[in-house]
Formats: structure tokens, C-alpha cells, sequence
């Protein structure tokens, strides 16, 4: 009899909900509910890409959203991912809603019982390769679901399932390949809460970015898009890095439990040993790792308040700590995907957590912008060259020395400050549209910096210090100013950072006493 009825919950393809089975916020169940419906009305059978940040619960929206088709239905669905790691999450979460499903690895040659499963769960690459040989590899399949449908190795399998809707989820609705926008394959988008919305109803951390100014001279950029990993262990590997990467974690992040992530195997090692040789506790993983030495370091992360992990492309998707407090990128991307996988890994609330620490060691936040900031992704879906684009001006500003944040790390040493905003452009425009000399924005720039450096010292000698502090901010002030007059030459450059300096220099001596008494 019990054999019967386990029978027969396979050929359903639902069984009971998992004791532990996650309990669901009242968006998920909206976006549930809202999904489901658009399936059920697509007439076209359109294919369908829901948007959610990282965080945000995806592979428990579309875990119910299985179920619910099942028990509706009674018709076969497929889910795709295109990482191991990503179909043991998937797998469990299928278990906790209660969905018996057949697993196609790479193990698994035939499914010569596939009539008893309503539910398939397989590697994009493995489930190509079958269908390569036998297009009939997996029959009837009603509807497909795929995890972090950005990824472009998804497309290669659409034509195998011409008559399913196709349900894409991803966080960044922005193809892996430019030349391959996913409205080519998707033509509806649904478009879930943002990550402040997320914020500020209590179901995401909050996040304060620390950036560390780092120049990036001579990076290159692959067949990708984005920066290739020589060029950029040719910056990640040096000494200095690793001590500015050091400096940074004590400054910012000690004693929180931290992930930092690399662009290479061999920086992210270099990194283990030279945080050992420092006496700072760290441990390495990659996707070489084999089972037990990541169970073993993924353990130990678990349980130990400040440990720090350093890695390379393993923990940006199919891996979930919580409790983790601090993100550093030790690396520079122009992925804007990966650069919200990455940050994402520390923006799971907890009862005694609503915030966790990013420190930016590759400009990312003035390429990419806030992890936080608001993005149009309905106008990104539609128009994604546009938006890339954006993308690419802000990162030839920023070559020109053209976009630049004070960081809070600078801001630190001037406490009686409360405005540090000036516009180097509109002083210089004001001037011109007033037909005054528009080298006078220079003297207005030195005589702001005068008056902040007075206000936070009471000798010469201690705004000697201060001065240094603030010449990246003086070096991107006369970028702006050289940009308006359209002379760019390295050498007036030199002559104008010279200059003002000058000035600085000796309006403090004069304003201030040599040393204290």
C-alpha cells in the first residue's frame, strides 16, 4: 500500500512540504501570484523574464511557482541552471515546497523513467548534449524555468522546447553578451521590488560603501566585455595592493566576518598567504576546490565571528551565509551583473543584522554605481545598448579623471566639515556666462580647500598632512576645469597641479602659526 501511494506522489510530482520548508514574504507571494497569472493568460505563450535583486528570494518564488503549475496542470516542467552549486540550492528548495524531481546530471545518461516526473532539474550543458544526440531526450514539457537567466549558454537549448513558455529569473535583466540582448528571447518583463524597496521593508540589509581610490592604468578589456584577468593581476598581485587591501580590512572591517573577491586564482591565494604571513586568519577557495576542502572552509566561515574568506568565481551564485558582515572586491569589473552577485552575498537580513560593509578596491561604485542606486531595468531590458553605453561614458570619465566621490575614508579627517560639495563646473561656467576669467575658478577651488583644512587644524605643520589627503581631490578639480577649456595636455596638467598646490600652500603658512606653542 505505501509503495502504491509513493507511486503515485511520484507521477503527481508533490509530496508534502518539508518541515523546514521556508516560510514566504507577502511580496514573494504577490510576485507568485502575479506570475503564475501572466503564464496562465499568455495565449502567445510569450516567454517571460522576472527581474529580483540578489537576496530577494528568486529560487523560492519560482520553487512555489513549480508546485503550483504541478498541482494546477498536471503537466511536465524543466528547470535549468548552468553551476552545481546553483542545482543542489535549486534541488533543495524543490524539497522544501514539496516537489519530487528527477535530476539530470552529467551521471545520468537516460531517463527511462521519466513518465513517473512531473518536475526535471538539469545542468544547461549536460541536458545540450543529450538533446544533441536524441531530441526527444525529455518529451512534453509544458514549461521551463531559467536561473540567472542573463547567462547566453541557456539559448543554445530554446529551439528543443519550441511549444513551452519559457519563465526566465534573473537579478539583472542585461544579457552576458551585448550583441545578444535578451529581448531577442524574452518578450515580457516583470519587474520585482527594488533593492531599497527591499531595504526599507526590512527584507535586505542595508549597505555603506567605502571606496580606495586605485588606478587602473593598462587594464584590458576581452572578448567578453569585460577587463581581462592578466591585466588585472598585473595590479591584484603587486605588494602594495595587497597591503592597501590590508590596510582597508583593518580600517573598515576587522572583526567582521568578510568575503573578498578576486579576478584570479592566483591573486586570491596570493592574498591567503600574505594575510597569514600578516597574522590575519583567512582561507582560499576556488571552483578547483575539491568537496571537502569547501565544506571544511564553508564550515568554518559558518561558525567563526570574524573569519574572512578570500575567493574566485564560487560564491557569486548558488551560496547563501547570512550571517556574512563585510564584502570587499579586491578586483575591478565593468559586469554590472556580476558586480551586484558579488555585493549581493552580504544582503541577507537577519534578526540581529539590517547592514553589512562594502570596501570598493576597484572603482567599481563610480563605474557601476551604488549597489543601492536605483536602476530603470524595464528601459535596460528594452534598450540595453543605451544603457551600456551610459556605462562606457562614465568609464572614459573616469580614465579623463572626470567622476569623482570623496570617499568617507578622506572625509574622516576633517570632522568639522559638514559640506564638502563644489562644483568645479559650474563655478568655471558661472564665471564664463559672466564674462569674467574663468582662471579665477582655480583661486575659488584653493580658497575652498583653504577653508576646509583651517577649519580642522591649528597649525601648519599638522595641514601639511591634510594637504596630501586631499590631492586626489585636487587632481580631479583641475581635470574638470582642463576638460572645460579643452586643453588636456599632461604638461599644463603638471603646471596647473603645481600652482595650486603653491597657493594652498602659502595661504595656510600665512593664515596659520608654524607649529603649536
Amino acid at each position: 500500500m505505501e509503495d502504491r501511494q509513493h507511486e503515485q506522489m511520484k507521477i503527481v510530482g508533490i509530496k508534502e512540504r518539508a518541515d523546514n520548508g521556508r516560510k514566504l514574504y507577502p511580496y514573494q507571494e504577490e510576485y507568485i501570484k502575479r506570475i503564475f497569472e501572466r503564464l496562465m493568460e499568455n495565449e502567445r505563450r510569450d516567454n517571460i523574464v522576472f527581474q529580483l535583486p540578489t537576496g530577494g528570494g528568486k529560487t523560492v518564488i519560482f520553487s512555489e511557482i513549480s508546485r503550483k503549475f504541478i498541482e494546477e496542470n498536471q503537466k511536465k516542467i524543466l528547470i535549468l541552471t548552468h553551476r552545481i552549486e546553483l542545482l543542489k540550492q535549486t534541488s533543495q528548495a524543490l524539497e522544501d515546497a514539496g516537489i519530487h524531481c528527477k535530476l539530470i546530471t552529467s551521471e545520468v545518461d537516460d531517463v527511462a523513467d521519466q513518465d513517473e516526473y512531473l518536475c526535471f532539474l538539469a545542468m544547461v550543458e549536460t541536458l545540450n548534449n543529450r538533446l544533441k544526440d536524441d531530441e526527444e531526450y525529455l518529451k512534453d514539457i509544458e514549461l521551463v524555468i531559467v536561473d540567472e537567466a542573463h547567462y547566453n549558454s541557456f539559448r543554445k537549448i530554446f529551439h528543443y522546447f519550441r511549444n513551452a513558455i519559457i519563465l526566465g529569473v534573473t537579478a539583472t535583466p542585461l544579457s552576458s553578451n551585448q550583441t545578444l540582448p535578451l529581448r531577442q528571447n524574452y518578450k515580457q518583463l516583470i519587474i520585482g521590488d527594488s533593492i531599497k524597496e527591499l531595504i526599507s521593508s526590512g527584507f535586505l540589509s542595508d549597505a555603506t560603501t567605502y571606496t580606495y581610490d586605485v588606478h587602473l592604468g593598462g587594464l584590458k578589456i576581452g572578448i567578453d566585455g569585460d577587463y581581462t584577468v592578466n591585466s588585472l593581476d598585473r595590479i591584484y598581485m603587486h605588494f602594495d595592493m595587497h597591503e592597501k587591501l590590508l590596510r582597508a580590512y583593518r580600517e573598515k572591517a576587522i572583526g567582521k566576518k568578510t568575503l573578498i573577491f578576486n579576478s584570479s586564482v592566483a591573486t586570491s591565494k596570493s592574498v591567503e598567504k600574505f594575510f597569514n604571513d600578516q597574522g590575519v586568519p583567512i582561507k582560499h577557495l576556488d571552483s578547483t576546490s575539491n568537496k571537502q576542502d569547501r565544506k571544511d572552509v564553508l564550515q568554518w566561515l559558518k561558525e567563526t565571528p570574524d573569519a574572512i574568506v578570500t575567493s574566485v568565481g564560487i560564491l557569486t551564485t548558488g551560496f547563501d551565509e547570512p550571517t556574512v558582515e563585510c564584502i570587499i572586491l579586491n578586483r575591478a569589473t565593468r559586469s554590472l551583473t556580476l558586480y551586484h552577485q558579488m555585493i549581493g552575498r552580504g544582503s541577507r537580513r537577519l534578526p540581529t543584522k539590517n547592514h553589512f560593509t562594502v570596501i570598493d578596491l576597484g572603482n567599481n561604485a563610480r563605474r557601476l554605481g551604488l549597489w543601492q542606486d536605483y536602476i530603470d531595468w524595464r528601459d535596460v531590458f528594452i534598450n540595453p545598448e543605451k544603457f551600456l553605453e551610459h556605462l562606457y561614458e562614465r568609464e572614459l570619465q573616469m580614465e579623463k579623471g572626470l567622476i569623482y566621490d570623496l570617499p568617507d575614508t578622506v572625509k574622516q579627517y576633517f570632522p568639522n566639515t559638514t559640506d564638502f560639495n563644489f562644483d568645479m563646473e559650474r563655478v568655471y561656467y558661472s564665471l564664463y556666462n559672466k564674462g569674467k576669467k574663468t582662471l579665477e575658478s582655480i583661486d575659488i577651488s584653493v580658497e575652498n580647500h583653504f577653508e576646509r583644512i583651517k577649519a580642522n587644524t591649528t597649525n601648519y605643520l599638522d595641514a601639511l598632512p591634510l594637504i596630501n589627503i586631499l590631492q586626489d581631490e585636487i587632481q580631479y578639480r583641475l581635470n574638470v576645469y582642463i576638460s572645460c577649456l579643452s586643453k588636456a595636455t599632461k604638461n599644463y596638467f603638471n603646471y596647473m597641479l603645481e600652482t595650486y598646490n603653491e597657493k594652498l600652500h602659502a595661504k595656510l603658512k600665512e593664515a596659520l602659526p608654524f607649529s603649536e606653542e
